[in-house]
């Protein structure tokens, strides 16, 4: 930001802009936290800019605003239409702003609004392409890699997630706290999804050669999915005979899954490969070996009907898991081929 603002102000005077700190403010404001997010930054700032001066040219040119009440009454025509414009695309979030700017810091004369729409677009272009190109050579931050470090933080808190809801099936503790994780996911997964999007806008604009983040993001989306499922079922702890039967296979489903998210997440954090889905997937087995087991010795007629219709929930939610599992682990090594080099006559490691 510090490059940005200072390279910014020093373009403006060259140029002989007559507010330069627009450029300035446009060029901090367009920096954001990676390369994606500083190019729609620059994108929306811009598109902003060009629709707010010509709507605001035009109000300016064609509607009265020779006294106080008229001046007023331009004002809302300035801001309204922009404004329900940028309130159903949030690009243009800044076209209210910009006409009013024009409207109100325009001269009497037509030239004098016209040159001052053109001064604005400018001042705001260069600081658009001043923040753009700090943001590419100074210090890059790509997408991908904020979306690494966010994957594992995000597994780190579903593992958590995880094991307290485990916890509020076999003991029946505080499923208070596990309504708290289950907020905090779905924030840690909106932040995933917005960071997706800029390593998807630098992979399509060719300044990442990464993998297509896409698919990390809806894998992710599901395994919160599936631990919100798991939720509606620990609302209240298994009973027996039920808890007798499926405690010793949930503690070891709660330590095998917790570890592979864990470690999963550490192995995006270093681009390193996945850990194996063998012990999820052999847990797994033994919760559904349970459920048939109880079945064949007619256990469940003896129990409740939500007792009956929640285990058998756990047991789907967990073979779509065990899914959502595998495409993690795929997911996490797309992300390690990439940072592996392979030489051009060696074919590539095939897919564990």
């Amino acid at each position: 930001m510090t490059t940005a603002g200072f390279l910014a102000f020093a373009f403006a005077h060259l140029l002989g802009l007559a507010e330069g700190f627009w450029a300035v403010l446009t060029a901090v404001i367009v920096i954001q936290s990676s390369v994606g997010g500083s190019l729609k930054a620059a994108l929306d700032r811009l598109a902003g800019s060009l629709s707010g001066a010509a709507w605001g040219t035009a109000v300016a040119t064609f509607v009265p605003h020779a006294d106080i009440v008229a001046l007023g009454i331009a004002v809302v025509v300035a801001i309204g239409p922009p404004a329900v414009l940028a309130a159903m695309i949030a690009s243009f979030r800044v076209a209210p702003v910009t006409a009013a700017i024009v409207l109100l810091g325009a001269g009497a004369q037509n030239a004098g609004l016209i040159a001052s729409a053109i001064d604005r677009v400018l001042e705001i272009s260069l600081g658009s392409v001043v923040g753009m190109t700090v943001s590419i050579f100074v210090l890059p931050a790509r997408a991908h890699g904020v979306l690494t470090t966010a994957a594992n933080r995000t597994l780190r808190l579903l593992a958590q997630l995880m094991g307290t809801l485990c916890s509020c099936l076999a003991e029946g503790t505080d499923f208070a706290r596990a309504q708290r994780l289950l907020d905090r996911t779905r924030l840690a997964i909106t932040r995933i999804e917005t960071i997706g999007a800029e390593a998807a806008r630098e992979r399509a604009t060719r300044l990442t050669e990464g993998p297509d983040p896409e698919p990390l993001v809806r894998t992710l989306t599901r395994i919160r999915n599936d631990l919100v499922m798991i939720g509606r079922t620990a609302t209240e702890p298994l009973t027996e005979p039920a808890l007798g039967r499926l405690r010793p296979v949930l503690d070891r489903i709660t330590e095998s899954t917790t570890r592979f998210m864990t470690e999963t997440g550490e192995a995006f954090a270093r681009r390193g490969p996945p850990p194996t889905t063998a012990d999820t997937e052999a847990a797994f087995d033994e919760f559904a070996e349970a459920l048939s087991e109880m079945r064949r010795e007619r256990v469940t007629q003896n129990m409740s009907g939500d007792v009956v219709g929640r285990i058998f929930a756990l047991g789907f939610t967990f073979e779509q898991m065990r899914r959502n599992f595998a495409d993690l682990a795929s997911r996490a090594e797309d992300f390690a081929q990439r940072n592996r080099t392979v030489p051009k006559d060696v074919p590539s490691p095939r897919r564990g």
